[in-house]
């Protein structure tokens, strides 16, 4: 199977768990069957917004969802029926050190549900813990090889969190690490792993500010022949503006070929619906519209 993803691709993703749960639902701990029922209902608002903004003029052909197997099972069943792009989660939620949600039993999930894209979440800083970052790596390789043995494509998601030095050398000032420091870690992150046998089709970026390490950044992903692995901008929860600008920055470089967008696009509108003040059509009409937002931003519309 080649390496990579040809086409556009724009994804809604909502597979938080831990943090959802908390935020949202103020459970801690193991959920209630009860709780599971909530939080698999409000998940299921944000995919009637996203069906809806199909209905609307998102092309199928290029939108997708990004939903986890806890709370979000029967909307990812539901979205392999339909042929929609589909991808799901194997990391296990809130780690700092990447491990599989299900052990060993990863692959029967996967296969279980057989998604367009396995995705993980990797926190994978260079000048950090060594020993962990080879554990991590190790794992990943697993995977990655696990994957591409079956034909399945691989969705990264890379975080690159600052070490206390790294901050400091910046004054504790974490917008100056992130347009500084961050791009730099983020390339040489990218290379250690490639150099460690992981080999993703499409890299979930963290939003930078200069087109510039856009370039930097692709054209790594891309080294010895990786000529159509492929990068997508991912929101970090922030606000609209700076999610734009992240957009922008990114977009017609070759090999960015859209976003994975999760809660600046559903945040407010889900939180009216789940406080009571707003009602279940309105929040998932303005989850559909802000989804196709950020297409058209994307897009230069």
């Amino acid at each position: 199977m080649e390496l990579g993803y040809d086409g556009p691709l724009y994804i809604l993703a909502f597979d938080h768990r831990g943090s959802f749960q908390k935020k949202f639902f103020g459970v801690t701990g193991e959920p209630t069957a009860k709780d599971v029922e909530r939080i698999s209902d409000a998940k299921h608002v944000i995919f009637e917004g996203f069906l809806r903004a199909v209905d609307e003029g998102a092309d199928r052909t290029s939108a997708g969802l990004l939903v986890d197997e806890q709370f979000g099972a029967a909307i990812a069943r539901q979205a392999k029926a339909d042929g929609l792009i589909l991808a799901m989660p194997v990391e296990k939620s809130g780690q700092d050190e990447f491990d599989f949600e299900y052990g060993d039993e990863y692959g029967k999930h996967i296969e279980e549900f057989d998604p367009t894209f396995t995705k993980v979440l990797v926190r994978y800083n260079p000048a950090a813990d060594g020993a962990m970052n080879e554990r991590q790596a190790k794992r990943l390789r697993e995977l990655s090889d696990w994957l591409h043995e079956r034909g399945r494509k691989f969705l990264f998601e890379l975080l690159v969190p600052a070490t206390e030095g790294q901050l400091g050398s910046v004054g504790g000032d974490a917008d100056r690490f992130d347009k500084e420091i961050r791009p730099d870690l983020m390339r040489a992150a990218i290379a250690e792993l490639q150099q460690s046998g992981v080999e993703p089709d499409v890299w979930k970026i963290e939003g930078l500010d200069r087109r510039e390490d856009c370039e930097a950044i692709a054209t790594q992903t891309r080294v010895g022949g990786r000529d159509k692995v492929a990068c997508v901008v991912l929101g970090r929860g922030a606000d609209e503006a700076a999610v734009d600008h992240w957009l922008r920055q990114g977009a017609g470089v070759p090999g960015y070929i859209g976003f994975a967008i999760g809660r600046t696009i559903w945040w407010n509108p889900l939180k009216e619906f789940v406080d009571g003040t707003a009602p279940r059509e309105d929040a998932a009409a303005r989850i559909s519209a802000n989804y196709r937002r950020f297409i058209d931003v994307y897009e230069g519309r």
